[in-house]
């Protein structure tokens, strides 16, 4: 039995706020996501069955950069309906001028994972996958850690 259906929501704390609300301003509307607040410390989409929250970090953290590898968030990863759609992201990021960190390209951890990874102003890692089928719940279907996750 599955008590949830989803991840709700993220929200992320940023200290370049007017780049990232502009960034994701842009990107999360062409993934789907609606604006749905759009705030002097924050702004919220919603859409697909999630939701991303992007507001200002406390005043002491402005100016820092995502470290990726530290305790907290290490990326996260939006989940595409087709490997067509991986691509048109990654022909939105590239127009957007975003920092692409790998992709689209095939990765290891089951048969057909086909991803983009990239930054948004801040640094924060950010994922677009398309992994065909049940992915690794199918019976047929082993998760292999590769070199990223041993």
């Amino acid at each position: 039995m599955s008590i949830v259906n989803g991840m709700a929501h993220v929200a992320l704390s940023v200290s370049n706020f007017e780049g990232s609300k502009n960034f994701y301003k842009e990107l999360l509307p062409f993934l789907g996501l609606k604006l749905v607040y759009d705030g002097e410390n924050s702004v919220y989409h919603v859409g697909a069955r999630t939701a991303l929250l992007i507001q200002k970090c406390d005043q002491k953290f402005a100016g820092k950069k995502f470290i990726q590898g530290t305790i907290g968030l290490h990326h996260l990863c939006f989940r595409a309906r087709t490997k067509r759609d991986v691509n048109l992201v990654a022909k939105k990021l590239f127009n957007m001028g975003a920092f692409i960190d790998r992709g689209p390209t095939e990765g290891p951890w089951v048969k057909g994972y086909y991803y983009i990874v990239f930054e948004d102003p801040d640094g924060i890692r950010l994922e677009v996958n398309y992994v065909p089928g049940a992915g690794v719940l199918d019976k047929n279907s082993n998760f292999n850690p590769g070199k990223d996750y041993q």
